[in-house]
């Protein structure tokens, strides 16, 4: 295969390509370069061509001898082929000479576009890096403003959008800025910034921690206003609806219809709280992967909020500031409950907890220390509201409320002894300066007051709610006095509980257990002294009276407590002050006996017997007419139950049976004779039949005396000495009793100067012997 022939550039088509070439148009604001790149090629083809040619000519000239040789052989040929290559050699030649100069021009030409060429590029790449620096110049102005920004945006407390903006810078995608010094620069700056970022945070939640703790009693105070209105709207419906009564503030029925007209104590017209400064803290700090840090100082910062707790509970804890304590107090952990529901796990439940338990307890023994010495019950009172308020505010928020409920029932338990001694010493005042007449009311409506404070029976109260005024009540000013303060300690007590809805046993004992007191101790006990210093028998009577009253009210305080209780759910309160009354009624009617008998003792006639008569007596001693008359007159005019007044003629037949079996046996008379036993025997019956007629009949209480003079009267006293005789007809003979009158007959006997007489005295000498001997160890 023939090698492939170059093609061929004659100086015609070069002449006419480069005609059409033209560098420069006039027309146009560029250069025109591209059309030279063939020419170009062109040029270098024709170049190579020379080459070619040179080399061709070179063998042309080493071949010229062998040419002519075969030229010799074929000469003409040969001339015509010699004649053809000295064409092409001048032909050769021209074209050489037109090359070289074609060349030097184009290389004189392609020298200036080269050099233009590459100023262009040169100055195209200036241009290229203008734009790149311009292009990282605004890159880094646009970095260095967002860091600007931060710092504005922490100026303007955007802190989240401030750290966002740092984390746009570090999440940049990687760009030729990411290289340069100042990016790096940057970047080692965002640690700095971020901490500038938290420490502006953390600030923002040190001044919202102060704000808050200024305005904890504010908080506390509006608490405990919604509270103490809450309370008032509740009772005031509860008193209308007596469904209600027993439903407290807190229980469901009391909830439900205050959650109608809730009250936001965080956010009202008087104060709203902004927490989004710790919110925000809270969120930076999970941001930055530091919420530990953050809890950590806020757990120290409320602690000392411990500062306020020994501001709030200085030592010794002043009672007048107990209010605002309390303020502080209620205020301080409703915060606290607020920020708990609202910030997830940030803050601790058990951490507030310690907190409130730590709390409590120091309010409590700082409580009960300022009041260990302190005896004024209004005091004991305000102390309750206070701690008592602070409970009720903050059982809502979950709270437990058990340790003040303990505080306060402990505090209750001072208070009622206080209380009992206070009322106490009232109640010793009143009886001592009642004059135990009967309390005389002159209007209607001054009788329906008493009656609205004294007990009665249903039955009393009806029948003196029908009596006109005026008229005299059957107890004394001093028995409506008393009932009037049992009433107000009653209130008292009631007062210092209510709100209290622990431990309803303990409250029903301890009341049992103070009524009781007062009643016993100051009032009955008070009544007993006051009955046995007096010897005026109305006033005894009286005090008779008011007792029977004091049992009937004891009954009926019982029963109309236990009903109030019942109705707040309590139990069943149980007096046991009535049998107190009872003993002091006794020992009451025991004093009006002793009245009569002292006056008794002193009656005339009582004391004059002739104990050694010469006779008997054929009517009865003339002092008992008047005795009897006297004693019935007395007794009768007593105000007092038919049952006390037999009671009373009991008591003075009684005494006047005891000392008329003293004349017999007692130790005052040595001696006596037959006759004046007979006489007494006869004032004894006529005696006893004055009061049956009269309808008092106290037979019983001569009984002794009849059955021991009859056994020396009756001359048996052989028959007495027989055991089964004694037992079945002589009872209520006592036999020192016997033996002592026995001695006394034998005394008269033997100083008689006739035989018999000393006889008979001789024989009861023996006779009291013989009854000596039966019981030798028997007292009288």
């Amino acid at each position: 295969m023939p090698p492939r022939r170059r093609p061929q550039f004659t100086q015609e088509s070069i002449d006419q390509q480069l005609q059409q070439i033209h560098l420069l148009d006039q027309a146009s604001s560029s250069e025109n370069l591209e059309q030279l790149g063939p020419i170009i090629k062109q040029i270098h083809a024709n170049r190579q061509q020379e080459a070619y040619l040179r080399t061709l000519q070179g063998l042309i000239d080493s071949k010229d001898a062998e040419i002519e040789s075969i030229c010799g052989d074929n000469y003409q040929e040969f001339i015509s082929s010699v004649s053809t290559l000295f064409s092409i050699k001048s032909y050769t030649t021209n074209l050489r000479e037109k090359i070289t100069t074609l060349d030097s021009s184009v290389s004189q030409v392609g020298k200036s576009l080269v050099e233009k060429k590459k100023a262009l590029l040169q100055t195209k790449k200036t241009a290229g890096n203008l734009d790149e620096a311009i292009d990282g110049l605004q890159a880094c102005l646009r970095v260095l403003d967002v860091v600007n920004r931060v710092g504005e945006m922490v100026k303007e407390g955007k802190y989240w959008s401030a750290l966002r903006s740092l984390e746009d810078i570090e999440s940049m995608p990687p760009t030729s800025l990411s290289t340069t010094p100042l990016f790096q620069h940057v970047l080692s700056s965002l640690p700095s910034l971020r901490g500038q970022i938290k420490d502006a945070v953390t600030a923002s939640m040190k001044q919202w921690l102060l704000d808050i703790r200024n305005v904890s009693a504010q908080i506390g105070q509006l608490a405990l206003d919604a509270m103490d209105l809450r309370t008032r709207r509740w009772r005031s419906r509860r008193e209308k609806d007596p469904m209600l009564k027993s439903s407290r503030v807190g229980s469901a029925v009391e909830v439900i219809s205050y959650e109608k007209t809730e009250y936001n104590v965080l956010d009202n017209d008087q104060l709203k709280v902004d927490f989004r400064p710790l919110y925000e803290c809270i969120h930076i700090y999970t941001a930055l992967d530091s919420l530990d840090e953050i809890r950590r100082s806020y757990q120290a910062d409320r602690k000392h909020g411990q500062a306020q707790s020994d501001l709030i509970i200085p030592e010794p804890l002043p009672l007048a500031s107990l209010a605002s304590i309390t303020q502080e107090i209620v205020g301080y952990f409703i915060v606290e409950h607020h920020v708990l529901n609202s910030t997830g796990s940030f803050r601790s439940e058990r951490e507030v907890e310690d907190l409130w338990d730590a709390l409590i307890s120091r309010l409590s023994k700082a409580v009960e220390d300022v009041l260990k010495n302190e005896k004024d019950p209004d005091t004991f009172l305000k102390v309750k509201e206070a701690l008592l308020g602070a409970v009720m505010t903050l059982e809502p928020y979950s709270y437990s409320t058990g340790s003040i409920h303990s505080v306060i029932l402990r505090l209750f338990e001072k208070y009622t002894n206080i209380l009992e001694i206070k009322f106490g010493k009232r109640f010793e005042s009143i009886v001592a300066q009642d004059d135990f007449q009967p309390m005389y009311v002159e209007k209607t409506a001054e009788k329906d007051d008493v009656l609205e404070t004294v007990w009665l029976t249903r039955e009393q109260r009806n029948e003196l709610q029908q009596s006109a005024a005026p008229l005299n009540l059957p107890w004394s000013q001093g028995f409506y006095l008393c009932c009037q303060d049992i009433r107000s300690f009653v209130h008292n007590f009631y007062q210092f509980i209510e709100g209290v809805s622990q431990h309803h046993r303990n409250i029903d004992d301890l009341l049992s257990k103070s009524l009781d007191t007062i009643l016993t101790n100051y009032i009955s006990d008070s009544i007993a002294k006051r009955a046995q210093s007096t010897d005026n028998l109305s006033q005894l009577a009286q005090i008779i009276t008011n007792l029977e009253h004091f049992e009937i009210a004891c009954s009926e305080l019982e029963r109309s407590l236990t009903n109030i209780r019942s109705s707040q759910r309590g139990g069943t309160i149980r007096l046991k002050a009535a049998a107190s009354f009872a003993a002091t009624r006794n020992k009451a009617l025991a004093r009006v006996t002793e009245a009569v008998s002292a006056k008794l003792v002193d009656y005339p006639g009582l004391s004059e017997y002739d104990w050694t008569p010469k006779s008997r007596e054929g009517a009865p001693s003339m002092y008992l007419y008047e005795l009897v008359n006297w004693l019935t007159t007395v007794i009768d005019s007593l105000a007092l139950k038919e049952a006390y007044k037999e009671e009373a003629y009991r008591g003075a037949v009684g005494y006047l049976a005891s000392c008329f079996l003293d004349f017999l046996t007692g130790r005052d008379i040595p001696m006596m004779n037959e006759n004046a036993i007979a006489n007494l025997l006869m004032d004894v019956d006529f005696l006893d039949e004055e009061l049956k007629r009269s309808g008092h009949s106290h037979s019983a209480a001569f009984t002794e005396l009849r059955s021991t003079a009859s056994v020396v009267m009756s001359d048996a006293v052989n028959a007495y000495l027989i055991a089964s005789i004694r037992q079945t007809s002589y009872p209520a003979v006592r036999p020192k009793r016997l033996q002592a009158l026995l001695e006394k007959l034998a005394r008269y006997g033997l100083e008689c100067r006739d035989a018999a007489s000393r006889e008979r005295g001789e024989k009861r000498k023996k006779e009291a012997e013989a009854v000596g001997r039966l019981f030798p160890g028997e007292n009288r």
